[in-house]
């Protein structure tokens, strides 16, 4: 019944993953609310909610415009699924539009199939990373996708390879810049880069344990039919599902390293997650089996409500 809704990509879809996630958030802030109720805190709170749903349409528009997944609705489901399981991420307003960059960088990285405007392309992608990392250090790490995208599609071409690291001195310069206009110093790069961090002492909680456990379980599980169905794929294809799998990599790592651990971190994971348990999903022959894989994301949230 529930896979049988998804299946297919419908303007109903949206409106119950706007639910789900409407649902989500209200829980986490009823949970964690302290203050003042005034306008703005619902200016505010307003604001980050809208980051999600911003991330998720863009997730969308990505893998939609991209086929990586099929036409179906499984992906923004998973996602809004994803915040509900570990509902700090919908918190976090930094992170979210450090994803935000991410994802915008990762649009760019996968349009180099068409070799059209390349230069252009690394560019971006590289400025969209550094922009990511202000509001998220780590994010930096994300440029390995540039790198990655310049392997596949432009490793013939010695100079696209210094593009990635143009786009990064340029950014910093721009970052120095603002600091000597605005306070007249160059900046303390301590207030910039996070110390890496291996405390998961946050994670401890039984909600945190069990989240994180359901993510990396179905997560491996997915993966090893994902990286299976590569070769199937078309041959000019194929470094997109690659690149999404490096990325789920990438986010795993920067999730380790990241200080102050509060599950907001996870949130890097949420896309190439989204869109390697999709492409599980879509090839599932068994009805039922897929009934009840999607039904257990959706009664582990459910659950959190009764502890």
């Amino acid at each position: 019944m529930i896979a049988r809704i998804f299946d297919k990509s419908k303007p109903i879809n949206f409106v119950i993953v706007f639910s789900i996630t409407l649902l989500g958030f209200i829980s986490l802030q009823y949970k964690i609310f302290q203050g003042n109720f005034n306008l703005g805190y619902i200016i505010q709170q307003l604001t980050t909610f809208l980051l999600c749903l911003f991330t998720m349409s863009l997730l969308n528009f990505i893998v939609s415009k991209n086929n990586l997944t099929k036409a179906s609705s499984y992906k923004i489901l998973l996602f809004s699924l994803f915040f509900a399981i570990i509902p700090l991420t919908m918190d976090n307003s930094a992170i979210l539009i450090s994803n935000i960059f991410v994802l915008l960088a990762l649009r760019r990285i996968i349009s180099l199939r068409s070799l059209l405007k390349v230069k252009k392309k690394l560019l971006d992608a590289s400025v969209l990373i550094a922009i990511a990392s202000l509001f998220h250090f780590w994010s930096i790490l994300f440029i390995l996708l540039v790198l990655a995208g310049l392997l596949f599609y432009s490793q013939n071409n010695l100079k696209n390879w210094i593009i990635p690291f143009i786009g990064l001195l340029t950014s910093a310069l721009i970052y120095v810049a603002y600091h000597i206009l605005r306070f007249n110093e160059y900046g303390d790069p301590s207030n910039f880069v996070d110390p890496l961090s291996f405390d998961y002492e946050n994670y401890n909680s039984l909600k945190m344990i069990i989240g994180i456990t359901v993510l990396i379980s179905f997560g491996i599980w997915a993966s090893l039919f994902y990286i299976k169905s590569i070769n199937q794929k078309l041959k000019t294809f194929r470094p997109s599902f690659i690149i999404i799998m490096i990325m789920a990599i990438i986010a795993v790592i920067v999730a380790m390293i990241s200080p102050n651990k509060n599950g907001s971190e996870l949130l890097f994971l949420f896309a190439p997650l989204a869109i390697i348990i999709t492409n599980y999903i879509e090839v599932i022959e068994e009805k039922w089996f897929k009934e009840i894989f999607i039904s257990i994301l959706i009664l582990i949230p459910i659950s959190f409500q009764f502890f």
